[in-house]
């Protein structure tokens, strides 16, 4: 039998249950892998909560990164075998795979095989994160040499990836957070400029540093009433993306800004390169050469135990962490 987090409703963190359900098989172009360290997402509690892009169909489970070792192999499965150390790029919507457990399938297409000398909680906290930054940073802004760029919820996982990634290419990263311990760590994080909401004036501020022309590139998970702001401080031709709705406010739009300044306002997921195969090649290899050449360190806020599912969820929740929340199986 094989342990798996499930939930029966929608909720907080306390309808997520460890649940025994039987080993699951790997089929065509599926690997199982016993999960070492899980890493957990913002993504995961809309998911349980009813709050997602998808509704969750009950016993649910859900889970989108896991590091450990390959269990077995499915049919058409080539370049992975048993006793591969992997872990899995966020490739698939939670009603076709879970990974909130310790013997899972992966499709493996989406499986990578671990750089060395990375542990399981790193592994487990690299891919959701880099891979989402990667998207809109790199592949559909192409962020480089001075550039500026604005990093909503900074203190995230994705969004010190992005500060990773925004330094590695030679660009100005510009972090917004809403309390000054995590603005100390910010600037300990790599961010150049460090604005704290409810303190500084985003839209002053970043046109100060910009010498009036405004950041090229908004990168926000938050929305609601801050966003006006962020808007009215992007340069001409700039684009701002949303990739997250953490804030419940409504979100104002500051029309006229946009549409003097050409300004291009535009959701985006991680699945947009997930689910392309050229863009998840490229994808990882942008990653895995950013960790061997230590541009990328994948931040872990805290470390639970499987059994703490539940308390590593409210931590999560809690919006106290600073960087990855990563759960270990035994």
């Amino acid at each position: 039998m094989a342990r798996h987090v499930r939930f029966h409703e929608t909720g907080g963190p306390d309808v997520l249950k460890i649940e025994h359900v039987q080993t699951p098989q790997p089929g065509a172009g599926e690997v199982r892998i016993r999960a070492r360290a899980l890493g957990l997402n913002r993504a995961e509690s809309m998911y349980r909560s009813g709050r997602y892009v998808i509704e969750p169909q009950f016993p649910a489970t859900m889970g989108y990164e896991a590091a450990g070792v390959v269990d077995a192999v499915g049919a058409q499965v080539q370049g992975l075998t048993v006793g591969d150390s992997v872990s899995v790029v966020p490739a698939f919507m939670f009603d076709q795979y879970g990974l909130y457990g310790d013997l899972v399938l992966a499709p493996a297409r989406a499986v990578v095989k671990n750089p060395e000398g990375l542990s399981w909680e790193s592994a487990a906290a690299t891919w959701m994160a880099y891979t989402t930054a990667w998207g809109a940073l790199v592949d559909i802004a192409n962020l480089g040499e001075g550039d500026v760029v604005v990093l909503g919820a900074a203190s995230s996982s994705v969004g010190l990836a992005a500060i990773d990634i925004a330094r590695s290419l030679g660009a100005t990263p510009i972090a917004l957070t809403r309390t000054e311990e995590k603005a100390h760590e910010l600037i300990q994080a790599g961010a150049q400029h460090v604005l704290q909401i409810g303190v500084h004036d985003p839209e002053k501020e970043i046109l100060a540093l910009t010498d009036g022309k405004g950041a090229r590139v908004v990168f926000d998970p938050v929305t609601g009433a801050d966003f006006e702001s962020l808007v009215k401080a992007t340069s001409k031709d700039g684009i701002v993306f949303i990739y997250g709705a953490l804030s419940h406010d409504a979100t104002p739009i500051p029309v006229m800004h946009v549409l003097a300044k050409h300004i291009t306002i535009r959701g985006y997921e991680f699945i947009e390169v997930t689910a392309n195969d050229q863009k998840l090649s490229q994808a990882i290899k942008f990653i895995t050469d950013g960790i061997a050449a230590g541009h990328f360190n994948a931040k872990i806020a805290r470390v639970f135990p499987f059994e703490q599912i539940v308390d590593a969820t409210r931590f999560l929740e809690s919006n106290a962490q600073f960087g990855k929340v990563v759960v270990t199986i035994d």
